[in-house]
């Protein structure tokens, strides 16, 4: 189970309606014709982002419902229904994707509402697997929502991106998602001059192994960490920057 530090159900949830706000003013600004263009995300349109965004905010819905009732509502029925669904949507008119991203928005911010503070510690099953607590959907969803909204290729990048947001992310990552995966070699992950400014993540060290120091500013490593980036902007004494694996 993921204990989803740096999650804060509240704050996060709040910021999931802020960052909602910011993606429809910049996708409301788009054309039709734009929907059909790559986003950053190889293989996908625009309007394929869209499309997962709208369904993903249902599928957090599926698990507020889970946590809040005690019966299992997968996030999708499965993930060939869940492929089928972002690309049957993609292709939709602008005032369809502003009005489902809408709606489904909506019905996120209710169940988040519906969910009773005791309910919090209640463990769900996300996408991937790892059982983790209610108190951290929110912050997966603001993930969704601030990632992608990125990946849009609309003008915002990762430097872009709330503090606050970076950080919390950067905790469940270096101190959850990340660590111990024997696929991700140690990593010392630097963003100032002192110890405290340090942290460790991937798997542990072999006898006589020393960890990669990776130093920059946290939302570069951020960017570089969720492939949003190649690590422009981080140093890496111990030579070329690590081959991570696809955040998923």
């Amino acid at each position: 189970m993921t204990d989803y530090a740096g999650a804060d159900y509240a704050r996060d949830a709040a910021a999931v309606q802020e960052a909602t706000d910011r993606l429809l003013t910049a996708v409301a600004a788009l054309d039709e014709a734009s929907l059909t263009r790559p986003s950053e995300l190889p293989g996908w349109t625009r309007g394929h982002v869209l499309a997962h965004l709208a369904r993903n905010a249902d599928a957090m819905v599926n698990l507020l419902t889970w946590a809040r009732t005690g019966e299992e509502t997968p996030m999708y029925p499965d993930a060939e229904t869940r492929d089928a669904d972002i690309r049957r949507d993609a292709d939709r008119p602008l005032a369809v994707h502003l009005d489902d991203l809408r709606t489904s928005a909506t019905r996120f911010d209710a169940a988040v509402a519906a969910l009773p503070p005791e309910r919090l510690p209640y463990e769900v099953t996300p996408r991937g697997g790892v059982r983790e607590p209610a108190a951290g959907l929110p912050l997966r969803r603001l993930t969704e929502v601030e990632l992608h909204h990125v990946d849009l290729g609309v003008g915002r990048t990762v430097t872009d991106l709330p503090a606050t947001f970076v950080e919390s992310l950067l905790t469940v990552l270096i101190g959850t998602r990340f660590a111990g995966r024997p696929d991700i070699p140690p990593l010392r992950l630097a963003t100032g001059p002192g110890e405290a400014d340090v942290r460790h993540t991937g798997r542990p060290a072999a006898p006589g192994e020393s960890p990669v120091t990776v130093t920059g500013s946290p939302a570069a490593l951020l960017g570089w960490l969720t492939g949003r980036t190649d690590g422009a902007g981080l140093s890496c004494p111990d030579g070329p920057l690590p081959l991570l694996p696809a955040l998923g």
